[in-house]
């Protein structure tokens, strides 16, 4: 009865740990893409998402900068401290479950970070679907419709809107989901042994 007390608490144990990893590196991976974005696209950093995104991202980001310096809009740096948070969460997890996938770790990490590129599109979609709704104009429902904006131009292009109703939103939201789950079932079989469900 104890060792089966412990075999459930020791899974428990790692639920948990997987959980809050998954929880930290979806926010700063998050916002360390989100970041690269914004700068891509030329967007103000001094806007309250901006600011919010540098406030997470800052820490990791800035010391990577002086090592790998950008000259161009795209933010090597940011996209660099992506790969490095999802490298370190698949390595704790390969030590936790005693998988020894050390070769593949790169590729499962660019995986990672992809799959995350996908969580982060799918969030800023949503949350400018949200925001329009309300029908207030804010600064930040502003700037979530500039960062959407590009992301469902393509979609809008083939598909026009039903009633009166735009249908982009949705439909890129079911594609992206659609990315993810390849991107999420290409990670588990390189691993072998099967990742734990991980929210990006």
């Amino acid at each position: 009865m104890t060792g089966v007390n412990n075999s459930c608490l020791t899974r428990m144990l790692f639920q948990v740990l997987t959980f809050l990893m998954d929880v930290a590196v979806t926010l700063v991976g998050g916002a360390c893409l989100l970041r690269l974005y914004m700068r891509w696209r030329r967007m103000p950093m001094g806007h309250p998402v901006g600011r919010f995104v540098q406030a997470l991202s800052d820490w990791l980001v800035l010391p990577l900068q002086r090592l790998v310096p950008s000259t161009t809009p795209f933010d090597l740096a940011s996209l660099l401290a992506a790969w490095l948070l999802k490298s370190l969460q698949l390595a704790a997890l390969m030590g936790l479950m005693g998988v020894a996938r050390w070769v593949l770790l790169p590729l499962l990490a660019l995986l990672g970070v992809a799959k995350l590129a996908v969580s982060v599109a799918t969030a800023v979609i949503i949350i400018a679907a949200v925001l329009s709704w309300t029908g207030n104009r804010t600064p930040v429902s502003d700037m979530f419709d500039r960062l959407s904006a590009p992301l469902l131009a393509p979609v809008r292009r083939l598909i026009r809107p039903v009633g009166g109703v735009d249908l982009s939103p949705l439909l890129l939201i079911v594609g992206l989901q659609v990315v993810g789950i390849v991107l999420g079932s290409l990670q588990n079989q390189l691993f072998g042994a099967g990742l734990p469900m991980l929210g990006a």
